[in-house]
């Protein structure tokens, strides 16, 4: 039975990356030696970080001025790293709360600086994106978070603000096209949508942390990273080179405007089946839904059990909701085919026929 993962990470990736990179492990490129034990100064190695880093700026369309950096620690990590070196003493910044992993961002900016939540949705619990805010002129920048993999919410547009935006985007990078010139910072873990955990990527306009706002940590300075290539110490070699296999797949199926009309067409296709359901609904309002992660709910939570047995006899894996919310989640990231997002939605019409 083929298993389809909707799990929100790590999460699935293109089969054709899985048996190019299984035989990496086994064999890099003919030369005898995997790629687990190739050294990250190689010029083998050198070539996948060059591609990885070139394939990103084409992708995404990265004007100049901008460097695409691989570090680890997870998108947690940067959560204080954007703040450390960018935030001064007195300073303010601004964050749009909506969800868990914004809220984690705010606990760790304060620890930095005056931090101004402009927006929050937690009293309406996390449903929906907050709109009609304004940015303070004297904010240094504006954080959000792109995608919400625990609440299914998603800015489907970023907002014109008169100060830079960093954003985590970790659970919908590569999905869209964005205009990257709106940015101080993006970053985003890999296991989402990219690659395998254990490699972060940032794209970092350099004249926006030209100048640290205090001694920060070598390893926590960006420039430190900008001036030696995502160099300066062993990088997650092997996270980087999936990351790169999958970048060429993006490009190799059309590139992210032709990903984007598939995630269109699988997140129509279930949401329209959660409206059309009188045992399932979705959670989130209908124009803030993600395009990534479909949560929904039943109406007799009773019945939770079953339709989790359910999915699971059909292949599908991973759809028990994040338990701070409950109901379900299906994670259609990038990788996720039209085939596995029907077959879930066949278990929901059928479970439903069966129960309602």
């Amino acid at each position: 039975m083929k298993v389809y993962n909707f799990s929100a990470g790590p999460a699935i990736l293109p089969q054709e990356v899985f048996a190019e990179a299984s035989e990496a492990v086994k064999d890099f490129n003919g030369i005898g030696l995997s790629i687990l034990e190739i050294s990250h100064r190689s010029k083998e190695f050198q070539a996948v970080m060059d591609e990885a880093v070139a394939l990103a700026k084409e992708l995404l369309s990265i004007p100049e001025g901008y460097e695409v950096l691989f570090l680890q620690g997870g998108a947690s990590s940067q959560f204080m790293m954007t703040t450390m070196n960018l935030l001064g003493e007195g300073e303010t910044v601004a964050y749009v709360d909506t969800g868990t992993w914004s809220a984690k961002a705010i606990k760790e900016a304060e620890l930095y600086g005056n931090v101004n939540v402009v927006a929050s949705s937690k009293e309406e619990g996390y449903d929906q994106i907050p709109k009609g805010y304004s940015v303070p002129a004297d904010a240094k920048y504006v954080h959000l978070t792109s995608n919400n993999t625990i609440f299914g919410t998603q800015f489907q547009s970023f907002p014109d603000v008169n100060v830079p935006i960093v954003a985590d985007m970790s659970s919908d990078i590569f999905s869209r096209s964005i205009d990257v010139s709106k940015f101080g910072i993006i970053y985003a873990g890999a296991q989402k949508n990219m690659g395998p955990s254990g490699v972060t990527m940032a794209i970092v306009k350099k004249d926006f942390v030209a100048e640290p706002v205090r001694n920060v940590p070598t390893m926590l300075n960006y420039n430190t990273h900008i001036g030696k290539g995502s160099m300066f110490n062993t990088p997650p070699v092997f996270p980087i080179y999936v990351s790169m296999l999958t970048m060429r797949w993006i490009k190799k199926h059309g590139g992210v405007d032709k990903i984007n009309e598939l995630n269109t067409a699988k997140a129509n296709l279930i949401y329209s089946t959660l409206d059309n359901s009188e045992l399932f609904y979705g959670r989130a309002k209908k124009e803030d839904r993600s395009k990534m992660n479909a949560v929904f709910l039943i109406k007799d939570e009773s019945l939770a059990p079953a339709f989790l047995e359910a999915c699971a006899a059909a292949g599908c894996n991973g759809v028990k909701g994040h338990r701070s919310v409950g109901g379900f989640r299906a994670s259609i990231y990038n990788a996720m085919s039209i085939e596995g997002v029907q077959k879930l939605v066949d278990v929901i019409t059928e479970f439903e026929k069966a129960n309602a």
